[in-house]
């Protein structure tokens, strides 16, 4: 079994050697290096090439959005996630935005934790539960401040949830669209609701207007 090769960017010991024994008491996971620092990190990174690096948000040394993308645009391969407390939505959106595919509170279970860097392997967006709603809506109301009449990529919706926006953009009801896509009607209710939240939108109308925007 090929293992995820990981580096982690912690300035915190305590932290970084249980992260690194917790990590590399995986079958499938090995710790290729650990950093106490920000110094040198692409340097550290071209030569262990990880597939996967775990940084700090709470490094003073650096800025780790740039550092982020630096690591994007020289090893495009590596995939990273951010690791913090507390994090403002605006610190997580800019870790977003400058390529991190990933975020882990140091609060979370070990289960969560393992689970998070399994899936960034995979190619997966991972954010925390309690941050979704709340990031999602912040990236969206930003974006339309700047102009953007897109939805940024940070936002992924489902294959279910395009269809059931695509249907309510064509004046469908819920028992309509539940009807056409043989599923339950309180099935649709909840895509419906899940819609609402990552679209930062609080009406059918505004997921209609939405659809029709993305189709032009």
């Amino acid at each position: 079994m090929k293992k995820i090769r990981l580096m982690i960017i912690e300035d915190n010991r305590v932290l970084r050697d249980g992260i690194s024994t917790m990590l590399n008491e995986q079958s499938d996971m090995h710790v290729v290096a650990v950093i106490g620092s920000g110094n040198e990190i692409l340097l550290k990174a071209s030569q262990k090439t990880p597939d996967i690096i775990l940084m700090d948000l709470g490094l003073k040394s650096f800025k780790e959005s740039s550092v982020i993308a630096s690591i994007r645009k020289n090893m495009p391969q590596v995939k990273v996630i951010g690791m913090g407390f507390v994090p403002t939505q605006s610190d997580i959106v800019e870790f977003v935005e400058a390529g991190a595919l990933g975020f882990i509170l140091k609060t979370a279970t070990v289960k969560e934790f393992l689970a998070t860097v399994r899936s960034v392997q995979q190619g997966i967006q991972v954010l925390p539960p309690p941050l979704t709603g709340s990031l999602f809506s912040y990236i969206i109301e930003r974006a339309v401040k700047e102009g953007k009449g897109k939805v940024p990529s940070a936002v992924r919706m489902t294959k279910r949830e395009k269809e059931i926006t695509a249907l309510i953009a064509d004046s469908l009801s819920n028992k309509e669209i539940a009807q056409q896509l043989n599923i339950a009607t309180h099935t649709v209710k909840s895509h419906v609701h899940n819609i609402m939240e990552k679209l930062a939108l609080h009406t059918r109308l505004q997921i209609a207007k939405f659809s029709h925007d993305e189709r032009d």
